[in-house]
């Protein structure tokens, strides 16, 4: 009896934060660059009843009985599938098509990476310095923040498909400033870590970040102005998860249900 109310006690945490994991991808559903949250479970220990061999007359079996002990969270996956391409009035709205992220400047020095490419132009010392929403700075394919002269005009600026800004001329043809928005890919990207602002960190199980610019053998992203990739959340299929959670949820809260009634039925026997 007490097996089976931690059993289901351990399914309804899984759930809950199965249903915390959806609420957070609902929550999200329209942040740029957002990536769906997946929730992944793993049994528990079994406990073994009987062994193969042991059976009342002694004869052989060929199965042993195991009953398992309940349910847990193994991860929690960001699943990067290409969001929608949202269009922008802004100039400096970069959306990726591909698997490249964007890198910026944390504010402890350490390189962060992210697919939000809704930038702005923030005035400083050396001129125009494009940076996310927080003010982070953007980088460069050299690892430097990207800063535009003092004479350049904000929404003049254009980028190329391969990340290279450009400015028109004095016959308005776009001249390029020698400055390329560097975009890095990693071999396992479900490996980066989360971190707020919609931001990620390499970890040892995303490996080191490959330069599309310098790294042989990748296939380059492209770089689009004017848009922004949206969340790639599915709200259908996230209520339908939901449906799901909470019918599991539900299911479990009966076994406990169950359990404490069949105890109190022990319990009676003696009267």
């Amino acid at each position: 009896m007490v097996r089976s109310l931690w059993t289901a006690a351990s399914g309804m945490k899984s759930q809950q934060i199965n249903v915390d994991t959806i609420a957070n991808n609902l929550s999200n559903v329209n942040t740029t660059g957002y990536k769906t949250e997946v929730n992944e479970f793993k049994s528990l220990l079994y406990q073994t009843l009987q062994t193969e061999t042991t059976t009342a007359n002694g004869a052989n079996k060929p199965t042993s009985a195991q009953v398992g002990m309940g349910v847990r969270n193994a991860a929690i996956n960001s699943i990067f599938k290409q969001g929608p391409m949202l269009a922008s009035t802004s100039s400096t709205a970069f959306a990726i098509e591909g698997d490249g992220f964007f890198k910026v400047s944390g504010q402890d020095g350490n390189t962060y990476y992210t697919r939000n490419g809704n930038f702005v132009l923030s005035e400083g010392v050396g001129g125009l310095t494009l940076a996310t929403t927080d003010g982070l700075p953007v980088l460069d394919t050299n690892d430097r923040p990207i800063v535009f002269g003092a004479d350049i005009v904000g929404s003049k600026i254009t980028i190329t498909g391969d990340g290279t800004f450009c400015y028109p001329d004095e016959n308005n043809n776009p001249q390029s400033l020698g400055i390329t928005v560097g975009l890095v890919q990693f071999n396992n990207p479900g490996g980066l870590e989360k971190e707020d602002g919609s931001l990620f960190s390499a970890t040892a199980a995303s490996g080191d970040p490959m330069s599309e610019a310098t790294t042989q053998g990748l296939t380059r992203s492209k770089v689009v102005q004017g848009y922004l990739e949206g969340s790639n959340v599915q709200v259908v299929d996230e209520m339908v998860n939901l449906i799901t959670a909470q019918r599991a949820y539900e299911l479990n809260s009966k076994a406990i249900t169950a359990s404490d009634e069949m105890m109190q039925q022990a319990n009676q026997l003696r009267r």
